[in-house]
């Protein structure tokens, strides 16, 4: 195996939430490369999902696709127990989350800020829940890692566009910090990654399908960045590597 790869007599499973697609998928593969065995959540898109789960297969690894929205506590547990069944959970990315339209702060609805704060904020926590339950010492578990996805929108702010995203992801940076400290004693390290303009469905979700192409020029390293550059560090933290890295912020954003 590489440096960083796991190994062991127990098949080490990594949850990923959002792991159909984009940033999401480029980590289910890495991941499955260094020998883990994958639970990967979806909301809706099931072929993706399914997709991610044969080309996974087809390499001889361990994968299984789960229907799961993670602000929602039963979907949620229903996705841990399918990843108890392939083994020891060793790692958790907290990677779904959502944007909307852009507005501002004075458009926005409750339901709006609801779905925002439940998917991004909420479904972070009960997953970072269960994970902990698993793998923390003081529970009888053995350790692991967890990298929660925040975005360069926590320090610039969205205006006029997502405040509600930024904010959201704001949050993120302060759970990842009181996490890690919280659980470091148990053998779970907590780390994030804040992307900048990456090129993901995310856009066109958020109904700017045409924004990598706009924003991507005018970064200082003068392009977008793909999937897989922001899954390497994602896969780093979580690895032997990074044993000693707990409480970090990794940006990822071309210098943004």
């Amino acid at each position: 195996m590489r440096s960083g790869d796991v190994s062991g007599q127990t098949t080490p499973v990594a949850v990923v939430t959002g792991g159909s697609r984009g940033i999401g998928r480029a980590v289910c593969l890495m991941l499955a490369d260094r020998g883990y065995a994958v639970c990967l959540s979806y909301v809706s898109d099931a072929g993706a999902a399914q997709a991610v789960v044969e080309a996974i297969t087809a390499k001889g690894g361990q994968a299984v696709a789960v229907r799961s929205d993670v602000g929602v506590e039963a979907d949620v547990l229903a996705l841990f127990e399918a990843a108890d069944r392939l083994g020891t959970l060793k790692a958790l990315v907290n990677n779904a989350g959502v944007v909307d339209v852009a507005g501002r702060v004075d458009e926005m609805s409750a339901a709006r800020l609801q779905r925002m704060m439940t998917t991004n904020i909420v479904g972070s926590f009960l997953c970072a829940r269960e994970a902990v339950r698993r793998m923390s010492t003081r529970h009888g578990g053995h350790g692991g890692g967890i990298v929660n996805l925040s975005s360069v929108a926590a320090r610039l702010g969205g205006p006029g566009q997502y405040v509600d995203y930024a904010a959201s992801k704001g949050a993120i940076d302060t759970f990842t910090t009181g996490l890690a400290r919280e659980v470091a004693a148990e053998g779970i390290r907590v780390n994030a990654v804040s992307p900048g303009i990456i090129d993901t469905e995310i856009h066109a979700s958020g109904g700017q399908p045409d924004r990598v192409a706009r924003l991507g020029p005018d970064q200082p390293m003068g392009r977008a960045g793909t999937a897989e550059e922001v899954a390497a560090p994602i896969v780093w933290l979580l690895s032997e590597d990074a044993a000693y890295t707990t409480g970090a912020n990794i940006l990822v954003s071309g210098g943004r």
